[in-house]
């Protein structure tokens, strides 16, 4: 797996448009090399903002949105449209906003699709393993960029601290119990996460900089989740002032203005 690079913004209004332009950047390098490109999406305040500022950017149209596949890192289990759904949020901040092909939209199903929380999750990995090719030695397709937001207590995705899910080495699994409502997610597994070519977690707010420190540090992951999120190729810790206030020293920083 890669060593994080630390890039620090100066506060969550320029790191969310500082990852849209990184962002359209990388999609458009993909799809130039290799035709398509694919992206994993992820829910919160800074992950909804930046798919926002691709929305309102004119670089958007350097994207070639009907060769883009479209996944996410975890759903909350709950019926299509609700308001707490990762996937409402990315449709209203950009995916409604841009001409994506609805087949490579690859939701993860809720309780309104008859399916229980763990057939969604077999769903899911079905639905990875057609898409994955021999070239990607596994189960799951070699994203090219995973977006992951990062919560104070560290988790990634729906991966909590000490809970079953960071054992698991299938794709997808079904999560209960969850700390934060609703208890009931769908969660990328870690060997999925780290099955991505780059994985960025992107996160702001002093809350966050405990967990930043320790994802930085020697921690295992079964206690501190994002310290597991790592991409195949390259790993950034987008961050903001506050959220890399307690960075330990000595590890590189790249500060913006």
């Amino acid at each position: 797996m890669s060593v994080p690079t630390i890039v620090v913004h100066r506060d969550a209004d320029v790191l969310a448009k500082a990852v849209a332009a990184r962002i359209i950047t990388r999609l458009v390098d993909v799809q130039s090399a290799k035709g398509s490109a694919s992206i994993v999406l992820t829910g919160g305040t800074v992950g909804i903002a930046t798919l926002a500022a691709i929305a309102a950017t004119p670089a958007r149209v350097a994207v070639d949105w009907r060769r883009l596949d479209v996944w996410w890192g975890d759903e909350r289990f709950l019926p299509t449209g609700d308001k707490e759904r990762n996937e409402t949020g990315a449709r209203e901040a950009l995916l409604d906003h841009v001409d994506v092909d609805p087949e490579r939209v690859h939701v993860m199903l809720g309780p309104d699709s008859g399916l229980t929380a763990e057939e969604s999750a077999e769903a899911y990995a079905t639905d990875l393993r057609k898409a994955s090719r021999p070239e990607d030695h596994g189960p799951v397709p070699n994203f090219d960029v995973m977006l992951l937001g990062m919560g104070p207590d560290a988790h990634v995705a729906s991966l909590f601290p000490g809970m079953p899910a960071l054992y698991d080495t299938r794709p997808v699994v079904a999560v209960h119990g969850a700390p934060k409502p609703p208890p009931t997610r769908i969660s990328l597994t870690l060997p999925a996460i780290q099955s991505s070519r780059e994985v960025w977690v992107v996160a702001a707010g002093e809350e966050k900089s405990g967990a930043v420190r320790l994802a930085l540090s020697d921690s295992g992951p079964v206690q501190v989740p994002s310290a597991g999120a790592r991409g195949r190729g390259r790993t950034l810790f987008l961050l903001d002032r506050t959220a890399a206030g307690k960075i330990p020293p000595g590890l590189g920083r790249m500060a913006s203005p």
